[in-house]
């Protein structure tokens, strides 16, 4: 029930509690989902500035460990909550938001200690990433077809699926030491990660104007940005872990 899952179509916002499809009640709009975008980065990047304020004043990021495990557990907690209770992601979402910026800015921290200035290289490119893929979406170059859309679809589904392998093996000492090293492989996996990632940011985008023509509950405008949210948040740990590679080269 990711905001790139086929099945939201038509009918799922038809379905959806509270719909006005087809009524005279208040519905999402382009513009709610933006500003509710805006109101859970600027969530995120408080809580992170905050973790990150704490790494500075020690310099050690051992401090920082516990706000990134809370940020992380209770971050996957509340988006399984809103993925599964849309209705919900006015509360949630804020939330799920919050604890994220823990988690980022924990592990921002334990990337910076190790390689100087790789979190705004990667905050850079995550923003500049979203601006380039909107405006390409908004002038009609990358059109979110059917093929599209299941061909990113099953690329994600295929990387997480790995994710889970990988963490699975952990447990018994098995490393993909070719996949996770900063050599070509390694670097070049990355690089096709970080692209899937990206293209996500279109079906996101694509979501989210279909919820705004169709008339979807106001509510939704959370959930949309909610989704947006979980991709660039997917984005800045991907092109963390590519610029690391590159550094480790050096």
């Amino acid at each position: 029930m990711r905001t790139s899952n086929p099945a939201l179509n038509e009918k799922v916002f038809r379905g959806l509690p509270g719909s006005t499809y087809g009524s005279m009640g208040e519905t999402m709009t382009l513009q709610g989902t933006v500003n509710k975008t805006g109101i859970l980065l600027l969530c995120a990047m408080a809580t992170a500035a905050w973790t990150w304020h704490l790494f500075m004043q020690s310099h050690s990021a051992a401090v920082v460990v516990p706000m990134l495990w809370i940020g992380t557990i209770g971050g996957l907690v509340f988006a399984l909550v809103t993925t599964f209770k849309k209705e919900w992601s006015p509360v949630t979402a804020p939330i799920y938001a919050l604890l994220e910026g823990l988690a980022l800015g924990g592990i921002s921290a334990v990337f910076e200690v190790r390689f100087p200035g790789i979190a705004i290289e990667a905050v850079s490119l995550t923003f500049g990433t979203m601006l380039v893929l909107l405006m390409a979406y908004k002038s009609g170059m990358i059109r979110v077809t059917q093929k599209f859309r299941l061909g990113v679809i099953a690329a994600t589904g295929a990387i997480m699926l790995f994710y889970v392998l990988e963490m699975v093996l952990s447990f018994f000492h098995i490393q993909f030491a070719t996949i996770n090293g900063s050599g070509p492989i390694g670097i070049g996996i990355s690089l096709v990660i970080v692209g899937i990632a990206a293209l996500n940011l279109v079906l996101d985008f694509d979501f989210i104007e279909t919820g705004a023509r169709m008339g979807a509950p106001k509510y939704m405008e959370w959930y949309g940005a909610f989704g947006l949210m979980v991709t660039l948040v997917w984005l800045y740990l991907e092109l963390l872990r590519l610029l690391s590679k590159f550094k480790s080269r050096d």
